[in-house]
């Protein structure tokens, strides 16, 4: 077993560098269909979490330049509207708000709620893309690992709390999860905020990122008489603000075949504008396409760790009413 670890980050990395850079997206969208991002979408309510840079704000624009009303959720207020104004001017679009919420803390999740549910408001299309790689062992004011608090509780408190108004939009509604190629590296563990003596940053985002495309399954199978379609998906090897700062040496490294944030951005506007019949309920995708969840060999299928259990965790962390 000493020997996995490593064949896994072997295989990724043979793998990611074959698929996920600049010229992986190049080779891919040969096979693209352009008429699938023609779809116009005036009317409908489009919620994107850490919208004000990166891949969040490529969906928000793309979303927002084909009519939709979107709501950008971002923790910082000034960089939230310098990136409001920047998309409003971009689409012309004035159906485009900001709403300022720190995802990494449930009781700002559910103040979001709370204020959206005045709106009286279906939402259509949830984009759960707020994300963290911290390399340090940081801890919120609520008491949780920081990565942790980010990337799956704060993922998980926000979808529930969605699920109200998803379900007004039945039968288009629709969550996507951004995950990450990094989850092929890790199986489903029930260590949820890293419990070992020497912290390891990328380590935990790739538990996070397999735990949130775990959480996609379950949704899907519990919500699918509700309407409400459940994906998750990677965008790939991205030059993003996010990367450059917690993987200074990758992003070096890949310079100039990092992705463009639209390249990263360019699934999740294909699932959102996809007809519901054309997906697969839980699916996992990278490029258009459904991919695999695993790789070859890497021992991250066997785990015997229950994704309800880690459900009810979080139920308890985040202290809301099970739906």
């Amino acid at each position: 077993m000493f020997l996995v670890k490593p064949w896994r980050a072997l295989a990724f990395g043979v793998y990611g560098y074959k698929n996920f850079t600049k010229s992986g997206f190049v080779e891919h969208s040969k096979k693209f269909r352009p008429e699938d991002m023609e779809v116009r979408i005036e009317g409908k309510n489009c919620i994107v979490t850490g919208a004000n840079s990166g891949i969040g704000y490529a969906t928000a624009e793309g979303l927002a330049s084909r009519g939709a009303t979107v709501y950008m959720v971002c923790r910082n207020k000034d960089r939230g509207e310098a990136a409001l104004s920047k998309i409003q001017a971009a689409t012309g679009n004035k159906n485009v708000f900001l709403e300022v919420c720190d995802i990494s803390l449930t009781s700002d999740v559910k103040s979001f709620a709370s204020n959206f549910s005045s709106k009286d408001k279906p939402v259509h299309i949830l984009v759960n893309n707020a994300g963290l790689l911290e390399n340090n062992r940081l801890v919120t004011s609520e008491g949780f690992e920081m990565n942790f608090a980010v990337n799956v509780l704060g993922t998980y408190t926000m979808t529930e709390l969605m699920l109200p108004f998803l379900e007004k939009a039945a039968p288009d509604a629709r969550v996507i999860n951004v995950a990450s190629g990094g989850m092929y590296t890790s199986p489903l563990t029930d260590d949820l905020q890293f419990s070992g003596d020497k912290f390891d940053g990328v380590e935990q985002y790739a538990r996070n990122k397999r735990v949130q495309v775990s959480l996609t399954e379950k949704w899907a199978d519990k919500y699918e008489d509700k309407g409400i379609g459940f994906y998750s998906m990677h965008p790939g090897w991205a030059e993003t603000p996010g990367v450059a700062t917690s993987l200074p040496r990758f992003s070096k490294t890949l310079s100039g075949n990092l992705r463009t944030i639209e390249e990263g951005a360019d699934t999740i506007i294909w699932l959102a504008l996809q007809p519901k019949e054309k997906l697969v309920a839980g699916g996992f995708y990278f490029d258009r396409a459904e991919a695999p969840k695993h790789l070859p060999f890497a021992a991250t299928k066997g785990s015997r760790v229950s994704i309800d259990s880690i459900v009810d965790r979080l139920h308890s962390f985040s202290n809301i009413s099970p739906s």
